[in-house]
């Protein structure tokens, strides 16, 4: 879209802000919250196709001015967190979705290496998983159960500590952000090598079909998290070393707020992948082989449909909303 096109289309909504700035007290908070949200959604838009456009100073102004106004004495709406993650989050993951491409080619490249480094090097799995993993692993599937490690503790406690496991290795791939993009790549490299060296390690004692099976019952979302995590910390690493034309402050905040938008929006998933991990994985060698590919199929579809395929049909609504709006109103 064009940015006179874009202008042109909103320019009546963003003179209703203006107008209710200097009058708050005579509309209701909660529509004069609704009217903020829009506006954010238009910033978040504007920064993304017009970084360096008059338009996107003079939005994030407004957007600064009303955000004064909506959260002086304003009650939050009981329907904030619905809200956030059906039509907040998923614009911000539309514009945040080259990162996540930039993340995910970085996590394959560091798996790749990561089987050709075990399958090349019999000592490098030991140098990536520790000695100890190793050995427990070789003891396992001696004894005819290499999937052994998910039944080592109770379920409920593994599913608490899995969960929280897998939320910190996320933040410290997104924070690690902070030294730059280059931070949160370094993460993402890291962790890609290691997935890839455990799976050559199976590959190597013909268990890569089981183990596969097993692993990716819980592995499809964790790791797909951690790649969108990934992307998020690309992003903070992006707007704290390219401000561009705006404050450095400004640009990091922007950034941080971005990402934190993301992250916890995964933050669900990494409760589902810990709950699969704790109570469901270790019943791999009792489940129908049918029964572990369900749950693989359906955790595939629900990333790429609500971080790719949603954002995308949100994206396009706005887009026909607000022609719409503009249409009625005579614009």
């Amino acid at each position: 879209m064009k940015e006179i096109t874009f202008i042109n289309r909103n320019k009546s909504r963003w003179t209703q802000f203006e107008q209710h700035l200097k009058k708050p007290n005579l509309i209701d908070p909660d529509e004069l919250a609704d009217q903020f949200i829009q506006l954010t959604d238009d910033l978040a838009f504007a920064r993304t196709f017009y970084p360096r456009s008059r338009t996107l100073a003079y939005l994030n102004s407004l957007s600064q001015q009303t955000h004064l106004e909506v959260y002086r004495n304003k009650r939050e709406k009981g329907s904030r967190i619905p809200r956030f993650f059906t039509k907040e989050l998923p614009l911000v993951l539309r514009s945040a979705r080259p990162y996540f491409i930039i993340s995910f080619l970085v996590f394959m490249a560091a798996w790749s290496l990561g089987v050709v480094s075990a399958l090349t090097d019999d000592s490098f799995v030991r140098l990536i998983m520790g000695d100890a993993y190793v050995d427990m692993t070789q003891d396992n599937i001696e004894k005819g159960d290499p999937m052994a490690v998910y039944n080592k503790m109770e379920q409920m406690p593994m599913f608490v500590a899995i969960t929280f496991n897998n939320v910190f290795v996320s933040f410290m791939v997104f924070l690690f952000g902070l030294l730059t993009p280059l931070g949160t790549i370094f993460q993402l490299f890291r962790n890609g090598v290691m997935v890839g060296a455990f799976q050559a390690f199976f590959f190597q004692k013909n268990l890569m079909g089981i183990s596969t099976l097993a692993i990716m019952i819980h592995g499809t979302l964790e790791l797909s998290a951690i790649v969108l995590a990934g992307g998020a910390g690309i992003i903070l690493g992006k707007y704290l070393l390219f401000p561009g034309t705006y404050p450095l402050k400004e640009s990091f905040v922007y950034g941080v707020k971005k990402g934190i938008k993301i992250m916890l929006g995964l933050v669900p998933v990494f409760i589902v992948a810990g709950f699969l991990e704790g109570f469901v994985t270790r019943h791999y060698n009792s489940m129908e082989t049918w029964t572990n590919i369900l749950i693989i199929g359906l955790s595939l579809l629900f990333i790429i449909w609500y971080f790719f395929i949603l954002p995308e049909l949100s994206y396009r609504k706005y887009i026909k909303q607000t022609s719409e709006y503009n249409e009625r109103i005579g614009h």
